[in-house]
């Protein structure tokens, strides 16, 4: 008896449905892809129920004539695809002829469709994938189709679906990316009879991202525009300060096609390896084009991932034209003082239903006693809150924090000794401007970024804390940690004069067994680990064996840095093996909080940072601050400089 079938052609319909549609985001995704290759310049997304229970798409695309109405359900059905050479250039985002049979045969389907040349459309619907009524109808030019009871036949499909609230966000989700990759189309996305968002369709990408992503994300992007052999890299990455917490805020477009892709993914963190707090992620939207036969996208049912015919060119454009548009970014956090009364740190999110701390509106000022009235014996001292203006960084963004009263000062008796019993010397002379340290690098004239317009010379007033440099600079005042600034010196020093690192060898080698590809990148870059202190060389068929590491590397964390290595030899630029290298050097030649540093010294930093050359610690923490005079004007409650109406003159 034979055992292997041949299944019916609406049980084959249902179990390739489940590859194509997921859940009714999916449905979102593949007739919004179709409306785009209609032609559509206006796209309407209707949902209820968080999809499952209705949900129709309508466009004004070049619709359908009578046949192809009926037609367009059936397997393997499409316009997009001619012959067998149509796959190897695919230019559509539709083209297999999948997705409407797909869904057609686990929901109710209703189309409306209409040429423009057409006087009448066509009403088709269908039950199951079966088609229950078809004839001709009155609609506008393009197609509306409405999905209803999606699942209805696949119990086993159904019960794995999430709440309506979750499948609604999703389908939302999912529209936006759509629209986002498509700013000439203008798209409304509807949620339970409320409009989610609508772009204007302008064909800018800067609006598209205003509409979809909110004024707060589209004002801290960077613009980014670079090409490398054939691939052209477009569109927006994220300010280092505007780091979130998850990837929730990276889009990826490959000839307009929404995709996910671990390398892209890749390229751009590492473009912000050294100005990016660890933890945090950017946010990008990036638009990739390049020619249709270099990218295979037919690698995945629904087409959300694709493979590239050289990976590692598209990893080289995507990481440098992220990297051009982080150079030359002035992004300092602004201190903004406010005075108040409160006790204790404020919550970064506020409870339900309350304006945040920073926000809300400060509370009036207690009444002054009445004439005759007993003043209170020990009023409590007023506090000072610091208001962190910045998207965001590690603390939050525009969180605050509670600044104790500073405590009297106790008479001394005889002058303040130093810690080592030395007597305090006196403010050293202000040094010549420009004096280079001795410990500053020359870094070659061909490496060095473009000059900034000249700016206001910096005086530095002293350090605090031995740690802290506070400098002048016009009408502000900048705090610079320097250990970070001199770090990010040398980092950089470091990786513009190329030269070898020094290294330590181990008094026991160790053997190591790479996966095969990784052992063809180590052996490949041999040249480069030298350059990064490593002595690595076969041993055997398959293993390795390590005779000397990096002298600031510790030698147990030996083969997992060589790991991380070859991931980058494989996937970027060889220059991004460095990095990770430079940056515990320079952190080990840096000069430390709490030592005494040379005022010369301190004045080459705090110009370097007033420049704009340093802006970042190579781990990416900030390496300085500013507070305006303005800020401090406020504190203390002084009138504007200039008041004519009053005085007419300046007011001290």
């Amino acid at each position: 008896m034979a055992v292997i079938n041949v299944l019916a052609p609406h049980v084959a319909n249902m179990i390739a449905a489940g590859e194509v549609v997921e859940r009714p985001g999916s449905v979102v995704k593949e007739l919004m892809e179709n409306a785009a290759d209609a032609g559509a310049r206006n796209i309407t997304v209707e949902l209820r129920g968080g999809g499952a229970t209705f949900l129709r798409v309508t466009d004004d695309g070049c619709g359908m004539a009578p046949e192809d109405a009926g037609n367009c359900f059936l397997r393997h059905a499409t316009s997009k695809l001619r012959d067998e050479h149509g796959p190897e250039a695919i230019s559509t985002m539709g083209f297999r002829g999948e997705a409407l049979a797909a869904i057609a045969a686990i929901s109710h389907v209703e189309l409306l469709t209409r040429r423009e040349e057409d006087e009448a459309g066509t009403m088709v619907t269908l039950s199951g994938g079966e088609i229950q009524d078809m004839g001709p109808a009155g609609c506008p030019k393009g197609s509306v189709f409405t999905v209803k009871d999606l699942f209805y036949n696949t119990p086993a499909r159904l019960k794995f679906m999430k709440s309506d609230r979750a499948e609604g966000a999703w389908c939302v989700q999912t529209a936006l990316r759509v629209a986002l990759g498509r700013p000439d189309i203008s798209v409304r996305c509807i949620r339970d009879g409320r409009e989610e968002f609508f772009t204007p369709g302008d064909g800018k990408p800067d609006s598209a991202v205003y509409a979809l992503l909110g004024r707060d994300a589209a004002l801290s992007m960077l613009p980014v525009q670079g090409e490398n052999e054939g691939v052209s890299v477009t569109g927006f990455v994220g300010s280092p300060s505007a780091g979130r917490g998850n990837r929730a805020m990276q889009f990826f477009f490959v000839n307009g096609r929404g995709i996910r892709s671990q390398s892209l993914q890749a390229a751009v963190e590492q473009a912000y390896k050294n100005t990016l707090l660890v933890g945090r992620f950017p946010s990008c939207v990036l638009y990739i084009s390049m020619s249709p036969g270099a990218v295979d996208v037919n690698v995945h049912p629904t087409k959300t991932e694709v493979k590239f015919s050289s990976e590692k060119r598209v990893f080289d454009a995507v990481y440098y034209s992220a990297l051009n548009a982080l150079q030359g970014r002035e992004d300092r956090v602004e201190l903004h003082l406010s005075r108040g009364t409160e006790k204790r740190l404020q919550p970064a999110v506020p409870a339900s239903g309350q304006e945040p701390a920073h926000t809300a509106a400060p509370k009036a000022a207690p009444a002054e006693p009445a004439k005759g009235s007993a003043a209170p014996s020990a009023a409590p001292p007023e506090q000072m809150t610091i208001e962190l203006h910045s998207p965001s960084y590690a603390y939050g963004r525009g969180m605050t924090a509670v600044v104790p009263p500073r405590r009297p000062l106790r008479e001394e008796s005889a002058p303040r000794q130093e810690r080592q019993g030395q007597p305090t010397q006196p403010d050293p002379p202000r040094p010549a401007p420009r004096a280079p340290a001795a410990w500053e690098p020359k870094e070659p004239a061909a490496d060095r970024r473009e000059t900034v317009p000249p700016q206001e010379p910096v005086r530095v007033a002293g350090e605090v804390l031995r740690t802290y440099i506070i400098a002048e600079q016009g009408d502000r005042v900048l705090l610079i940690d320097k250990h970070a600034a001199h770090e990010r010196l040398v980092f950089d020093a470091l990786k513009a004069r190329g030269r070898e690192i020094l290294s330590q060898g181990l008094i026991v080698p160790q053997t190591w067994r790479p996966a095969r590809e990784d052992r063809e990148a180590l052996e490949e870059n041999a040249a480069l680990l030298r350059e990064l202190g490593f002595d690595l060389e076969p041993y055997g068929e398959e293993d390795m064996i390590l005779r000397a590491v990096p002298e600031a590397l510790d030698p147990v964390q030996a083969i997992p840095a060589l790991e991380e290595i070859c991931e980058k030899l494989k996937t970027g630029s060889r220059d991004l093996a460095r990095d990770g290298i430079l940056q515990t050097i320079s952190c080990k030649a840096a000069i430390k909080a709490g030592w005494d540093t040379d005022p010369m010294e301190l004045q080459v930093l705090a110009d370097k940072v007033a420049s704009g050359q340093i802006k970042y610690c190579p781990h990416g923490r900030p390496v300085a601050m500013t507070l305006t005079k303005r800020e401090l004007d406020k504190q203390f409650s002084r009138p504007a400089l200039y008041n004519s109406k009053k005085s007419g003159g300046f007011i001290t």
